[in-house]
């Protein structure tokens, strides 16, 4: 009995932990949203048309989009119309439940299941951190009791081979890599079949960055499909897309181009604790209802969260 209630309060410790690290993260975002709302109802009686206006500023300023923005104020509007909204407070309420109707649906966890390997192909344009990404993914992964093999298939630039060995020697995690400019899919081809004769539960590929309008690169990209397809027709079984929420606007458009272009499965945003833009987690959310499977508020292994729509809204407005 002691044992369990030890266990039960380790880990409502830890996740007060991990959202606390949530919390902090977000907190450029936060103050850009709530700093000083309160001011506009001095005087006031009820929520009128210049406060709604004050907030559907403050969201288009964190980069929640047009999209998102317009049905949050709409949600709002009706609530004022039915007299629920008669102090901060019930704003507040009332904006965590709007948010929460976008990013629920997307708030669906990464499951690594039915497939040995599990391969998850990792697409970004350069400067996102997706190497880093997948060093932390893959340490997580290898706590949680999976082996975790990396193929450096960005062999476009060499600094991106050499990124992915550090990370895999500082985890012990083996990378199968080949010269510079070699032929990525004769990296992954070898990737998957030493994933098969090891018996490694997940393999995580890296591929060079690359925007929708580089035919070749997305040339490659589809013959890196074919040969993961050749040794596994089930395969790849999460084509994961990393976008630098910093960059606001842009990330949410790199995510409708790669969408069209490529079968993208699930999104992580990185860099969300070094920017006041993290409503484009909403834009992105709201135009594309694609999962949302991590976001990245530091720089720690753990800062690399699971995400989770209603903790989410929690650390932007609670």
């Amino acid at each position: 009995m002691k044992d369990k209630q030890a266990q039960s309060q380790s880990h409502d410790e830890r996740r007060r932990g991990l959202f606390s690290s949530i919390k902090s993260g977000l907190a450029r975002t936060r103050t850009g949203l709530t700093a000083g709302l309160g001011t506009l109802f001095l005087g006031k009686k009820r929520i009128d048309e210049e406060v709604l206006e004050e907030v559907e500023t403050r969201l288009l300023l964190a980069d929640v989009g047009v999209e998102s923005t317009a049905a949050i104020i709409d949600d709002l509007t009706q609530t004022v119309a039915r007299s629920q909204l008669k102090d901060i407070e019930a704003l507040l309420a009332a904006l965590k439940e709007s948010m929460l109707r976008i990013l629920e649906p997307c708030s669906e966890e990464l499951r690594i299941v039915g497939h040995k390997p599990f391969v998850i192909l990792m697409v970004g344009v350069n400067g996102v951190g997706k190497t880093t990404t997948i060093g932390k993914l893959a340490k997580q992964l290898q706590r949680d009791g999976k082996s975790v093999l990396l193929a450096a298939a960005d062999t476009f630039r060499a600094a991106a081979v050499e990124q992915l060995r550090i990370w895999g020697e500082r985890n012990s995690v083996p990378v199968i890599a080949q010269p510079s400019a070699s032929d990525p899919a004769a990296v992954v081809f070898d990737a998957m079949h030493s994933a098969v004769s090891r018996g490694t539960d997940v393999l995580i590929v890296d591929t060079a960055g690359r925007l929708h309008t580089q035919v070749n690169l997305l040339e490659e990209l589809k013959k890196i499909n074919r040969v993961i397809q050749r040794i596994d027709p089930t395969a790849p079984h999460e084509v994961m897309l990393v976008v630098d929420a910093g960059t606001g606007q842009n990330a949410l458009q790199q995510a409708r181009q790669f969408k069209a272009a490529v079968n993208v499965s699930g999104i992580t945003l990185t860099k969300l604790d070094g920017t006041a833009k993290g409503g484009v987690v909403l834009a992105i959310a709201g135009a594309l209802k694609i999962p949302i499977r991590y976001i990245g508020v530091g720089e720690a292994i753990d800062d690399l969260r699971p995400f989770d729509g209603r903790d989410f809204v929690s650390a932007l407005l609670d």
